[in-house]
């Protein structure tokens, strides 16, 4: 008989052989959405996975049909996606006017200024000594994205991210940009050059569903480190225009280090009534972690916060994979716009740690919540055993920590940055954190980085930062400020990250009424005072134009990001406008470093992972250097069965290489030495293989059901 449920039968064995099996069910599971009150674990797999052509092979074969949809405004653009639990009540506002307040004087007035305002660009240093760029090149434009993709496509804002990665297999460096609904891919070895440009659905030319037939944005773009592999998504909302769902998220994960490569491509059903809005993703050793912002179907009404892991080891090899995933809504609906950490740096997190979850929220706006604070939730998650899966204290914050009191930027309206040459005003997103929460660990010491918008004084934006320190024990604000220069531009959208000494860079954007939406970047060394940008402001670019479109929509994010390889150059992208136009802005990328920053001498080990019984390569294998039990290094053969690890010199290594269907092999003492190559061939023998086969039956009648089981194996899941 067919069962009413999908149950998922978890066996918890330890696998040193490679296992045949014969799964059942249709490999759809329900949805991520929960009942009413609930708050568990939700698990459900893919509802489809496959592994692509090379994206550079795709590209040419032209862009894919979209679903047809009115010629009018895109459905999701019209949707208010404000977060209603940050913003005052609308009658509340409406009765402050009438009392001849201004709105944002009023929030000012109940905090009063801000304790850890920076007025100064950096003084007592000279307001010069940013380092300037060393790349600083042209991103995707709205003329460019309009180019590739199908009409309607002049969106607003660009939902500007990228990140930098490497492949060491050709020692190549990449930039991949994505803008809403196109992509670019460049070589940035030397000079940046464009290889690609598509539209974000054409990561999944050929996939079949509506990660192929729509193209709806909100991307993300992430190099994970660890396995040198390519992250990208976007969201999927084929039926938005007669609202209604249901919602997917389309993850493509690459094959190789080469982001013109193959990808291991999956569509996960969200919720077929939750929107799954403002998705931000981190990388993290035991899974791709994500929030969303959820909003409820047919009226778009406040659906609660929302966040979810999937399976990384599982995608990294093209299998089916896993989603467990929390609703929050039942827990407290005041709870959203959180943010997973993002982790950097060439030394993971404790093994075992959970991701840690951010946000922000200030008293003035939520009352419920308390004083201004940041909230932080541990997202543990099982893969052997789902269910015992944990976010936070039963959904509640593992830590609250109380934040220097501030105040809410454009608390009313979105329409509140200035401009030039025009009375249309730029949306501030003070409502929540901005993309990422950069996670690494310095000299021993985990730190996560965060910043938002807030009124820096007399309704102009400022950027409030934090470095968070101590969280795998007592988490602590290890420093935080408000950098606003007292001038008159705003500077607002931000991104932040951290190097491998510990210096801190913060890109934005700016404007005002004399100065024309651009970008900007400032900073600190690790030696500076606490609570200071203190290395002045550098301009990436100045902009030349304003926008005029009513809609007010800027942003929605940016990116900071770190050059895996020097662990010390910062890549940063943003938009700004070149001309006074509705909708025509452009994007910009750029890099730079402090000088102080340095990795230390490093070496490189490489070699060629085979068969033990034929000497034929196998890609894909997993290849481990561990210098000790807290720094390890990893990376995966290529389809020649190449590898090449850059670790720091001077230490002897264990090198292991493992690959599904193969025994592991290790060998130990492997030295590194400066400026050099360690060769070190890799021959796996292959494992026995054994059938497992049984029945899944209901413990209460007997009766046979139709089941998913999943067998976790180590090191490799089959």
């Amino acid at each position: 008989m067919k069962s009413r449920f999908v149950v998922v039968a978890v066996l918890g064995l330890t696998l040193t052989a490679a296992l045949l099996m014969a799964l059942a069910g249709s490999g759809q599971t329900a949805t991520a959405a929960q009942d009413p009150g609930a708050f568990r674990p939700v698990v459900s797999r893919e509802i489809k996975h496959d592994t692509s052509a090379p994206l550079k092979d795709l590209v040419k074969i032209g862009r894919p049909a979209l679903t047809n949809r009115p010629a009018g405004p895109d459905g999701l653009d019209a949707i208010n996606r404000i977060l209603p639990n940050k913003r005052p009540d609308p009658k509340f506002i409406a009765e402050l006017k009438e009392q001849g307040w201004d709105v944002e004087d009023y929030f000012q007035s109940l905090h009063g200024p801000d304790a850890v305002l920076q007025s100064d660009y950096g003084v007592p240093y000279a307001p010069t000594t940013m380092p300037a760029t060393i790349q600083n090149f042209e991103g995707i434009s709205q003329d460019e994205m309009q180019a590739v993709v199908p009409a309607p496509n002049n969106y607003i804002p660009p939902d500007t991210v990228g990140d930098i990665g490497y492949d060491p297999a050709t020692g190549k460096k990449y930039y991949v940009g994505w803008v809403n609904t196109a992509y670019a891919v460049w070589d940035v070895t030397n000079t940046p050059t464009r290889l690609i440009t598509a539209t974000g659905n054409s990561l999944w030319t050929g996939f079949g569903g509506p990660c192929e037939t729509t193209n709806d944005g909100d991307p993300i773009v992430l190099f994970d480190q660890l396995a040198n592999r390519w992250f990208m998504s976007q969201f999927a909302l084929p039926n938005i225009d007669t609202n209604a769902g249901p919602f997917y998220q389309c993850i493509a994960i690459s094959q190789s280090s080469d982001p013109t490569g193959a990808y291991h491509r999956y569509a996960f059903l969200w919720s077929n009534t939750k929107l799954n809005d403002y998705p931000k993703f981190g990388v993290w050793p035991d899974g791709y972690y994500m929030s969303i912002n959820q909003f409820t179907a047919p009226s778009f009404s406040w659906g609660g916060a929302g966040v979810a892991v999937f399976d990384r080891s599982r995608m990294l090899s093209g299998l089916s994979a896993s989603m467990i995933s929390f609703d929050l809504f039942s827990v407290d609906a005041n709870f959203g716009g959180q943010l997973p950490s993002d982790w950097d740096g060439p030394t993971p997190p404790p093994a075992g740690a959970p991701n840690y979850f951010f946000e922000v929220d200030d008293q003035t706006i939520s009352p419920a919540l308390g004083p201004d604070a940041l909230r932080i939730w541990k997202f543990h998650v099982d893969w052997n055993t789902p269910a015992n899966s944990t976010f936070g204290v039963n959904g509640t914050p593992n830590y609250t920590l109380t934040v220097s009191p501030y105040n809410v930027i454009c608390s009313s309206t979105r329409s509140c940055v200035p401009q030039p040459g025009t009375t249309a005003r730029l949306d501030a997103i003070g409502d929540r954190l901005m993309h990422r929460a950069q996670y690494r660990i310095v000299n021993g010491q985990e730190r996560v980085v965060l910043n938002h918008t807030v009124d820096a004084g007399s309704a102009r934006a400022g950027v409030r930062w934090y470095e968070v320190r101590d969280l795998g024990t007592t988490p602590v604000i290890y420093q935080q400020g408000t950098y606003a220069p007292a001038d008159t531009e705003h500077r607002w959208m931000a991104s932040i990250a951290m190097d491998h000494v510990g210096n801190i860079a913060l890109g934005y954007s700016v404007s005002s009424g004399t100065v024309y939406p651009g970008v900007r970047y400032t900073g600190r060394l690790t030696s500076d005072p606490l609570g200071v940008m203190a290395q002045g402001e550098a301009s990436m670019i100045e902009g030349t134009g304003s926008q005029t479109d009513s809609a007010a929509r800027w942003g929605d994010y940016s990116s900071m990001n770190v050059d895996p390889v020097d662990d010390c150059t910062f890549w940063y992208t943003q938009e700004y406008y070149a001309t006074i136009s509705a909708r025509d802005w452009h994007t910009r990328i750029g890099s730079f470093r402090f000088p102080n920053c340095s990795i230390g001498p490093q070496g490189a080990i490489e070699g060629q992972v085979t068969n033990a019984s034929n000497g034929n390569p196998i890609a894909g294998a997993r290849i481990d250097a561990s210098g000790s039990p807290t720094l390890t290094y990893s990376a995966f053969s290529n389809g020649s069965g190449n590898y090449t690890l850059i670790v720091p010199s001077g230490m002897p290594y264990t090198v292991t290489g493992s690959a599904y269907g193969y025994l592991p092999a290790t060998f130990t003492n492997v030295n590194v030495m400066s400026g050099t190559t360690t060769t070190q061939n890799i021959s796996l023998t292959v494992a026995p293989t054994y059938v497992i086969s049984g029945y899944v039956r209901d413990s209460a009648t007997n009766d046979p059901l139709m089941a998913t089981v999943a067998v976790i194996g180590t090191p490799f899941n089959p």
